[in-house]
């Protein structure tokens, strides 16, 4: 099967492919046409996913699929966008046609779990990578960025951590469980679920937002080096959910919430005032910390001591990249 084969039978007659709000023109042209309304901004965000480096060898291809269109889209929730379409980049060793059925069905479920439609793309023979890019649309000047954090906001997140990284040792091989604690984290691994929603109800109340994708600690530090100020975190107050605590020991357990990684839930700075009225609407904000004046991220005990930490995230090219 050709390349336009390929993208005809498994792409372009998928219920995501079929066009709607915000898409003029999908695929089947040299580009797409997106519409987007007046005194509204477009949001647009590039990841690329390489096997052996962002998930392992010989995944289940539906599985794939729903990781790496949500891990996209996640970013769109860190802006407070709505989703409007993307673009899927797709290398493959080989095209087997029960691997690709599996694959775009996960993608659609996943599309259609966003409300975002899939616009074009390219496909190629190499090694197993992907590369997708979103699209979304937000009213001018009320973006979601990581400058706006505030001496005397607070700190907060938008759900449990560590999930995603405690149940590595299952998608590795390197553990067997088939508890209900594993297949929950499993699912938060494989089937990330974008906070989109939560995103465009922080525009106008959050001073700074991003998704957590490489771990707490780490991508605090990206908030508080665009915002030039000291983000203190109390660890007490970092959430994790119950499967986890089951799963795995306590220091395990610390280190997937701080440092492990590929949560894609918010972490978002608030002023104080902001706080009652969002929690009075139910979202899940979680109060972990505070803004003060100084540089970086400062960890602390329940006494308000520092604490000392040895690594704070994942780094593709640093010494804990894969």
């Amino acid at each position: 099967m050709g390349e336009f084969e390929l993208i005809s039978h498994y792409f372009a007659s998928a219920a995501c492919a079929q066009g709607g709000e915000g898409v003029a023109l999908g695929i089947g042209d040299d580009c797409a046409l997106l519409d987007v309304p007046a005194g509204e901004q477009l949001a647009v965000s590039t990841d690329s996913l390489v096997a052996g480096v962002h998930f392992p060898h010989n995944p289940d291809p539906y599985l794939l699929a729903q990781r790496a269109l949500a891990v996209s889209v996640s970013d769109l929730a860190a802006m407070g966008a709505t989703p409007i379409g993307f673009t899927l980049a797709l290398t493959l060793e080989s095209a087997h046609a029960d691997w690709l059925q599996a694959f775009a069905k996960g993608l659609d479920q996943m599309a259609r779990t966003c409300s975002v439609r899939l616009i074009g793309g390219d496909t190629t023979r190499g090694p197993l990578s992907l590369t997708l890019t979103v699209f979304g649309r937000t009213p001018k000047g009320l973006a979601l960025t990581r400058s706006g954090a505030r001496e005397g906001d607070l700190l907060c997140v938008g759900g449990c951590l560590g999930d995603a990284a405690g149940a590595l040792p299952l998608v590795l091989g390197q553990r067997a469980d088939d508890s209900a604690e594993a297949k929950a984290l499993l699912q938060h691994y494989w089937s990330p679920q974008p906070q989109l929603a939560l995103g465009q109800a922080l525009r106008g109340n959050a001073s700074a937002a991003l998704d957590i994708s490489d771990g707490l600690l780490a991508d605090c530090g990206h908030i508080a080096a665009a915002s030039k100020v000291c983000l203190q975190i109390e660890l007490a107050k970092v959430p994790v959910s119950a499967s986890l605590q089951a799963f795995a020991d306590g220091q395990t357990v610390q280190r997937c919430a701080l440092s492990g990684g590929d949560d894609y839930v918010l972490a978002f700075t608030l002023p104080a005032a902001k706080l009652a009225p969002l929690q009075a609407q139910g979202w899940p904000l979680h109060v972990i910390g505070s803004v003060v004046a100084g540089q970086g991220v400062e960890l602390l005990d329940e006494r308000g001591t520092k604490i000392v930490q040895a690594t704070s995230g994942y780094q593709h090219f640093g010494r804990h990249g894969g």
